[in-house]
């Protein structure tokens, strides 16, 4: 026959909910956190642009930097498409560092 294993839900969300508001009032609690960043910044097309040619690229080049096509780079830097999660962050990225996409 099979065990049966009585379920505490309440319980352990009570417990759950205490801690995280000790957490809140700062008080030490044997929690694990992750702090999630962000969403990056959207770049206007102009933005994108400035990019490359701070790192003296065509968009060719500045295309197989970010690992997308050059059509994806030329329609960004046109406004026709936004550049989506991945290489948007990589874009923010090469902002505030260009040569990061380099090393």
């Amino acid at each position: 026959m099979a065990k049966t294993r009585k379920v505490r839900a309440f319980r352990d969300l009570k417990l759950a909910l205490e801690d995280s508001l000790a957490y809140t009032r700062g008080e030490a609690v044997n929690l694990r956190v992750t702090e999630i960043p962000a969403p990056p910044k959207r770049l206007t097309p102009r933005e994108i642009k400035e990019i490359r040619t701070q790192l003296n690229a065509n968009q060719k080049l500045f295309a197989q930097y970010l690992n997308v096509s050059p059509r994806a780079v030329q329609s960004w830097e046109q406004g026709q498409r936004r550049p989506q999660e991945a290489a948007l962050k990589l874009l923010n990225i090469a902002r505030r560092n260009p040569q990061a996409l380099l090393a």
